[in-house]
């Protein structure tokens, strides 16, 4: 991210709080050793339904304004887009009903949000057929990775406002993605990076002892 793209950040790290994930990882908290089909259970194994949006962050967050907000989406790409607040919402505006399932064990149906489909956003930069993999940088410094195919799945989105309001910031606002499919630490918020890789580049969590892919229906939390 380049000085022109620097915003300011409150809090501190968590150091305590990623410690303490790690030694979940380690000690394997929350597995079941269970397997669902999501045509068939809508609620993964291991999670707890809830009706509130925990709020769960490394500790520091970023303060975007729109006017600030830049999206890149470049590597494998044959046209790199560099998109501002403006040119961001001129693109195809979709809504879409999805779950969120949090790895710290929590679910919560029926999220309506608002945004710009992936695919959208692909169909314009046109990838390279050595794109494999989608690594995502968050204005907090936060990074995840997922297959191409997860990213180009039809539900996938950035997204901008949840419930019909505007995505605030302790949410990821402005703009975070959303891969409902996946354990949500793979959908970061504040999302300012999108790079098509060749070859994978696991993030923050997943050179932490989390699972690559992160799949709830698998239990997928570890690695």
């Amino acid at each position: 991210m380049g000085d022109e793209d620097a915003v300011p950040l409150t809090g501190r790290l968590k150091d305590k709080l990623i410690e303490a994930k790690q030694d979940w990882a380690r000690k394997g908290r929350l597995l079941t050793g269970t397997r669902l089909d999501p045509a068939r259970d809508r609620l993964p194994p291991g999670q707890t339904l809830v009706r509130d949006w925990p709020v769960l962050d490394l500790g520091v967050q970023p303060d975007v304004s729109r006017e600030k907000w830049r999206l890149r989406l470049e590597g494998q790409v044959e046209a790199p887009l560099r998109l501002d607040w403006e040119a961001f919402m001129a693109l195809p505006q979709t809504e879409a009903v999805g779950d969120i399932h949090c790895v710290t064990q929590w679910s919560r149906y029926d999220n309506r949000w608002q945004g710009v489909r992936a695919v959208d956003l692909l169909a314009l930069a046109r990838p390279r057929q050595a794109a494999r993999f989608v690594g995502f940088t968050s204005y907090d410094g936060y990074t995840t990775n997922v297959p191409m195919e997860e990213f180009a799945r039809e539900e996938v989105l950035l997204a901008h406002s949840w419930e019909g309001l505007p995505l605030t910031r302790q949410h990821g606002g402005p703009v975070r993605v959303v891969i409902p499919r996946l354990y949500f630490w793979k959908s970061p918020k504040w999302v300012t990076r999108i790079e098509l890789l060749g070859a994978d580049r696991p993030g923050f969590w997943e050179v932490r002892g989390y699972h690559n892919n992160g799949d709830p229906w698998a239990e997928e939390r570890y690695g």
